[in-house]
């Protein structure tokens, strides 16, 4: 290419340039250090690097706890500035001491926990010393992990158990903090609920109050597992991430937005499972060996456990009455621990108007429910706050709590009570049947015998159960998941294989106290069965104060039985086709008002989807081995005359059966 004459001093200067730039490069290339020099060069991350806090209003340690086995468990202890014959507060967890006491990354304690609402109020007013631990096997602490590890006996041969683990850790917090003056509580929430009940066998002498909240006490008749020998296969997720890794690095992943159809696609629990590889969990796998109520389950009971020692140190039980995850074992603790205590001094309760932990948030509402006032405050201050301060502060305050605060649902105010169920001093319990009437109507006389059919049935199809709260069903980590179980029933009554009965508009006020029990008398076409129960507060059709709550169907009560557990739990039969058959099992407890001008519905039902697995309506040895064949229709009949009438008992505060 020829270049235009006017341009060619302009290339020569460049060329210059470049010539020069490289002879430049050059000599800066020859000054260089070699590649083995580099490594010579100091690092700017010093090996020890010391955190700067003085201006910090506690001090922090980490510390390995040793166990009488020689393994160590990691905990954080958090120290107000300044304190001395301070009071403990432990925690132990499967689920991070670290994350649990580094909310804020910040100087200041309470922001630090400020993801533990209650306690965060109580330090910052008292002073306690905060200890969180990891559990054996998780997280930072050493040895292995095992799902509510067993008490020492027929299922764990080791000395070790997270009895004893609770023991050794609070002597050595009560001898080796010195800010303390050797007084600990140990709190929890669910699993760390859980741990709390085990620090009462064979407690430290330093232990002087156990706070159980929402703890996980019987997995197979009505926690987090089962409920009466139905799986609660939306748990899968749950399992995977407390078991595939040590540190819950490893999470369950999903390829659907709606769970519905996720587990609808999968078939079976078994086959999800697979499909994320958990048959390589120990967990998972007892889980399914183990579908009835047999010894594995019974002896892990930690109400059966409990009913065989001595109540020794003081238990504070917390309840939700609408817990989503854990609704039975704090009241199922409660029975088997009152006869203990004749004089209402070591056993208390709290039943909130909660779902699961909301005890430690914040409590003036849970999803369309209004309370007025803040439930979980009145919680926090006016009973744990007086707890605490009795049994941790030297010169302890007198203890003023009473043996049982109850939330009255409908009625939302507070009662304290001596024992529970309870009423108000003029009242008594009385439980009172409500039966089943023709016509899909409820009331408190015995229906008899008439001309026309005493059934009314539905067809229950595996291919489109039920869903548990209305389509599409997110995961149980979306927020619908705290409040399902207010949510509005109407989605579930305008279906064909629901069945729905309710009393006329009530007169006056119905106050139910205690677990309701059904008497559900019904025939399958098929071998197996679940029935769904639901004890429903139906608004009226109009609601000036609350519009949206106009017509409103409130779940109060209700809960799931797997039909082959009808005569034995620990040996399931196939049930006879076609043959009329009695279900009895109680509902969760309830302190509820059913307010004038409202009506008592009960729906019922045969799938719960996919919050539990579906039944294939087939008996099958074992559930968790059903075939696609094995899922069949079925016809179910509900009856309601005569000799096989069905009702539920309702514990009714009060001393008539009411009117409409």
């Amino acid at each position: 290419m020829k270049v235009p004459s006017m341009a060619r001093p302009r290339m020569l200067a460049t060329a210059a340039c470049c010539a020069l730039a490289l002879g430049v490069c050059a000599a800066a290339a020859a000054s260089w250090p070699s590649r083995g020099a580099y490594s010579q060069l100091p690092s700017e991350i010093p090996a020890h690097f010391q955190p700067v806090t003085r201006t910090f209003d506690y001090t922090r340690r980490e510390v390995m706890i040793p166990m009488r086995d020689g393994v160590q468990l990691h905990t954080v202890i958090l120290i107000p500035r300044g304190a001395t014959h301070a009071g403990i507060l432990l925690t132990r967890t499967p689920y991070n001491a670290l994350s649990m006491t580094s909310g804020g990354n910040s100087g200041s304690l309470a922001v630090e926990l400020r993801d533990d609402d209650d306690l965060t109020r109580v330090l910052m007013q008292e002073g306690f010393i905060r200890v969180v631990q990891d559990v054996r096997g998780k997280y930072g602490s050493q040895g292995d992990y095992v799902m509510n590890r067993p008490v020492r006996g027929t299922q764990n041969r080791t000395p070790v158990s997270d009895a004893t683990d609770c023991h050794d850790t609070v002597e050595w917090l009560a001898s080796h903090v010195p800010q303390s003056n050797g007084k600990v509580v140990v709190i929890g929430t669910s699993y760390d609920g859980f741990e709390s009940l085990m620090c009462g066998i064979d407690p430290a002498p330093a232990l002087k109050l156990e706070i159980a909240e929402n703890p996980m006490v019987d997995g197979w008749m009505g926690d987090d597992w089962f409920h009466h020998g139905a799986f609660r296969e939306q748990m899968l997720p749950y399992i995977y991430g407390q078991e595939a890794t040590r540190g819950d690095s490893d999470g369950w992943w999903r390829d659907f937005h709606d769970d519905y159809a996720m587990y609808l696609k999968a078939g079976t629990p078994t086959q999800l499972a697979e499909a994320h590889g958990m048959q390589q969990l120990g967990f998972w796998r007892k889980i399914v060996a183990n579908p009835s109520y047999d010894a594995f389950w019974r002896d892990q009971a930690v109400d059966k456990i409990l009913a065989r020692e001595p109540l020794t140190v003081p238990l504070m039980l917390v309840a939700g009455e609408w817990d989503q995850e854990d609704i039975y074992g704090a009241l199922a603790v409660y029975r088997a621990l009152a006869p203990k205590d004749p004089g209402h001094r070591k056993l208390f309760l709290t039943l909130g108007p909660w779902y699961h932990g909301q005890e430690s948030g914040h409590g003036s509402s849970l999803g369309p429910l209004k309370f007025g006032s803040d439930t979980a405050l009145h919680y926090q201050q006016d009973i744990i706050a007086p707890l605490l301060a009795h049994y941790l502060q030297d010169g302890a305050p007198a203890e003023q709590v009473a043996p049982v605060n109850a939330y009255v649902t409908g009625a939302n105010r507070w009662e304290a009570f001596p024992s529970w169920p309870g009423c108000e001093p003029q009242c008594s319990i009385h439980v009172t049947p409500l039966y089943l009437e023709p016509d899909f109507k409820l009331g408190f006389q015995r229906p008899s015998a008439g001309p026309a059919p005493a059934y009314d049935q539905y067809v229950s199809d595996p291919d489109h159960p039920v869903p548990y709260r209305p389509v599409p069903v997110l995961s149980t980590d979306s927020p619908g998941w705290h409040t399902w179980l207010v949510s509005d029933q109407r989605q579930a009554a305008v279906r064909p294989d629901v069945l729905t009965y309710e009393t006329p508009v009530l007169t006056s006020a119905v106050r139910i106290t205690g677990r309701p029990l059904v008497h559900l008398w019904a025939a399958t076409s098929g071998t197996d069965s679940d029935w769904v129960v639901k004890l429903i507060d139906v608004y009226p059709r109009q609601d000036a104060g609350q519009p949206d709550l106009g017509g409103y169907q409130l779940a109060v009560a209700m809960d799931i039985f797997r039909g082959r557990y009808r005569q034995s739990f620990s040996h399931p039969a196939a049930l006879t086709p076609d043959v009329p058959l009695l279900y009895q099992f109680h509902l969760p407890a309830a302190d509820h008002v059913f307010e004038p001008g409202h009506r008592i519905m009960v729906q019922i039902q045969s799938s719960w989807f996919p919050l539990y697995d579906r039944n294939p309506q087939t008996f099958v040895g074992n559930i968790f081995n059903a075939q696609p064949s094995d899922y069949v229709r079925a016809i179910q009949r509900v009856y309601r005359a005569g000799a096989n009438a069905t009702y539920v008992d309702l514990p009714l505060a009060g001393s008539v059966a009411p009117g409409h």
